[in-house]
């Protein structure tokens, strides 16, 4: 899958530079309900998504927190492990077979050395992510559960279609009878 235009929307790469981050990458695949990353790993990959979806999570007091959905044409990592090198508190679990191009935290650092270009599309990636997290944040302080499930829904109507809504429901913490009421009741 060629993610050269994905990136070019978070800053302007050349087919060169562009090839030096795909021809870098590994194929990796994960089955339904893999682990693609464990509790207490160091995440030592991002990874590009090919095909199919998949969820960032904690478990707190054995219930699942979902934090963020991935599929094709976004990232996939747990950035606070990655780029500390440190183990997660999280995991990361395919929804569907999966497939994924996988490059190490350290090929990375390489190349952010060989070009100045790319250190800065993903500085500019993470602070688009960055931007994400604090409107999330503000969201979850400031809006009732039917404005969260409405912004969501104008970011993200695909995901109505093939993610299970218990997940969604986790992902905006609403319990999963209020979001089956809301989605029943809210024309999309």
């Amino acid at each position: 899958m060629n993610y050269h235009g994905f990136l070019n929307r978070f800053h302007p790469i050349t087919e060169k530079e562009y090839n030096l981050i795909a021809d870098n990458l590994t194929i990796c695949h994960a089955k339904r309900n893999d682990l693609i990353v464990t509790e207490g790993d160091i995440t030592r990959d991002l990874f590009f998504v090919y095909k199919g979806t998949q969820i960032s999570c904690f478990n707190h007091d054995g219930t699942e927190h979902v934090m963020s959905f991935h599929y094709p044409q976004s990232l996939l990592g747990l950035p606070d492990s990655f780029y500390n090198q440190q183990p997660t508190q999280y995991y990361i679990r395919a929804l569907s077979d999966s497939s994924y191009g996988a490059i190490s935290h350290s090929r990375l650092d390489e190349l952010f050395d060989q070009s100045q270009s790319i250190e800065r599309l993903f500085r500019k990636m993470t602070e688009a992510k960055f931007c994400g997290l604090v409107t999330r944040h503000r969201e979850f302080h400031a809006c009732t559960i039917e404005e969260r499930f409405k912004n969501f829904v104008t970011r993200s109507p695909q995901l109505l279609n093939f993610v299970p809504h218990k997940y969604i429901a986790s992902y905006l913490n609403i319990d999963a009878t209020n979001f089956s009421k809301l989605y029943n009741s809210i024309i999309i």
